[in-house]
């Protein structure tokens, strides 16, 4: 089993790459492989709409999507919505999301945008058939320690809790779709 690990933000302090790694540590201590993409590190075209935009980068990181048996998205939400590195990236990869479960996982500024990620939960289980796996992280700045720093982790017990409930859950879904 594969669970691949989209960090979504393209900030260098990143929060949700944070999460991203803390996911990684959980799913990858219950022995399941993982592949963890940084958007920071991949040159994406937007996406037109139009055969342009199927670079040599996009179609291997479709190929590395295609490949896992579940997903975990590490977003940010910028304006009460995911931002739009992640949504790009499911415009530019599209079919590679079909019939797998996705968890997610959210930094934010407040409290009050944790319904964000719906927009994208529905989109993915409408284009895509994907199962959204209903319990999801919603992290905030007081949630990190040294926050935007350098050594900066997942200080709050129980962020660290619903990330491994998290894990466990989208494990099992991946492993009942196989």
């Amino acid at each position: 089993m594969n669970i691949a690990i989209i960090s979504g933000s393209l900030h260098p302090q990143s929060r949700s790459y944070i999460l991203a790694r803390h996911v990684e540590e959980a799913v990858r201590s219950r022995g399941v492989d993982t592949d963890l993409i940084d958007l920071r590190a991949h040159d994406l075209p937007l996406h037109t709409g139009t055969g342009d935009c199927k670079t040599a980068e996009v179609l291997a990181l479709t190929e590395r999507l295609r490949a896992a048996d579940g997903i975990a998205v590490a977003a940010p939400i910028y304006v009460y919505d995911t931002n739009a590195a992640v949504k790009n990236v499911v415009d530019l990869t599209g079919r590679a999301w079909s019939d797998k479960p996705v968890g997610f996982l959210c930094a934010a500024g407040g409290r009050s945008s944790y319904m964000s990620i719906m927009g994208l939960a529905n989109s993915l289980m409408l284009d895509f058939r994907c199962l959204i796996v209903p319990r999801f992280v919603y992290a905030t700045g007081g949630d990190f320690a040294n926050d935007r720093q350098p050594d900066m982790c997942v200080e709050s017990e129980e962020i660290k809790e619903r990330i491994d409930q998290l894990a466990d859950a989208l494990i099992k879904l991946a492993g009942a779709l196989d």
